[in-house]
């Protein structure tokens, strides 16, 4: 069950405390607080733990400094969608929305290599109109002999670049909870200019220590992908370690499945999960086509497969497209098969302006025959 506060309620206010009795002499009852801070108001929420199906939802709504009652009806208690749930769906990070009615795109190189393809990736990016973009500093990677990333070394000009350039958010892959205090550190070191999303990889999906990690720090937001070889239960609840440590900015990312059923592609492609996520819970949704596809193979009518997995996850509701380029996809040092070119970039955020539009005219559309 999910008390949510009013406005004026805050764990210092007289009325917060009065609660606080109330709810410590409720038997078998364990309480949490989580605080969200929306675009104009902090949202305060007691999460109740233990045998709360005895509680009855007008007396707790009753008690002192309660707006309203949610009455847990999914397994991810923090980010599910209730029943008569009404929280928001959406964040604001660094003046970008992300949101299940918004749609952003993050093109840019899956690791960096040189300031040079870097300062030419963000000058396209800023041509085209786009805030945002991923940058792989850390890259886990199968084989051990295979380049690793720079790391920290390439923090300090990735991010003075992204100034440079306008870019706002960055996603950046983490392996380990040292690497998000190098990140505070550089961004902190050259005067914050960009923000950066944190990413957990599809390897470290079930890493649970590190996701506790990324969701004890509420500075940036953390964009997790689905576990390439588990259920689509299991990596909802990973995106609940997240939240159950106080960060609730999390993008819930598709990258396709580990599965020979889905050859040529490098993935079996599952942006059909698009509207599943959305509807069990509140996170948005993104969707990979790049590392789901991996080549650059095209069809009969000459238009590549990363183009048409992109409009399939678009057109079922994807929230962000986490997409690679690369200035040089000859002599990237880490998947290059699979980057589009910067030649390339009008033609795909114009195919996914082309999608997304379909996308809301169906929606309308099919609301209207409902209705």
């Amino acid at each position: 069950m999910i008390l949510i506060l009013n406005t004026d309620t805050t764990p210092e206010s007289p009325s917060f405390a009065d609660l606080a009795r109330h709810l410590d002499a409720l038997p078998r009852i364990r309480w949490r607080v989580h605080q969200e801070k929306g675009a104009q108001q902090l949202l305060t929420e007691i999460y109740l733990i233990g045998e709360t199906a005895a509680l009855d939802t007008a007396d707790m709504a009753a008690l002192p400094g309660v707006d309203r009652v949610v009455r847990v009806s999914e397994p991810y208690r923090i980010l599910g969608r209730h029943q008569d749930d009404h929280r928001p769906s959406e964040f604001v990070y660094n003046g970008v929305h992300f949101g299940q009615d918004s749609l952003q795109v993050l093109a840019g190189l899956c690791a960096v290599d040189t300031p040079e393809h870097v300062g030419q990736m963000m000058r396209a990016l800023q041509q085209n109109g786009q805030v945002c973009t991923r940058m792989g500093a850390y890259k886990p990677r199968t084989s051990p002999y295979a380049f690793q990333g720079h790391g920290a070394a390439c923090l300090p000009w990735v991010f003075e670049l992204a100034g440079k350039y306008g870019i706002r958010v960055i996603a950046m892959e983490i392996t380990r909870e040292a690497h998000i205090d190098e990140i505070q550190e550089a961004l902190h070191r050259t005067g914050n200019p960009t923000g950066v999303m944190l990413q957990i990889g599809t390897r470290n999906t079930q890493n649970f220590e590190l996701l506790k990690a990324a969701g004890r720090q509420r500075e940036m937001p953390v964009l997790l992908k689905r576990g390439f070889g588990i259920t689509l239960d299991e990596s909802l609840n990973a995106a609940e370690y997240l939240a159950s440590e106080g960060n609730r900015n999390v993008i819930f990312c598709l990258r396709g499945l580990k599965s020979h059923m889905g050859d040529p592609h490098r993935n079996l492609l599952d942006f059909g999960h698009v509207p599943v996520v959305k509807r069990l819970t509140r996170m948005p949704v993104g969707i990979d086509p790049s590392h789901s596809v991996g080549t650059r193979h095209k069809g009969p009518d000459q238009v590549l497969d990363i183009f048409h997995a992109t409009a399939q996850g678009i057109i079922a509701g994807a929230n962000l497209v986490l997409i690679d380029f690369h200035p040089d996809p000859a002599n990237a040092l880490v998947d290059g098969a699979q980057a589009l070119t910067l030649d390339e970039l009008p033609i795909f955020l114009e195919d996914v302006r082309i999608a997304r539009d379909a996308y809301l005219e169906r929606c309308t559309r099919l609301q209207r025959a409902v209705v």
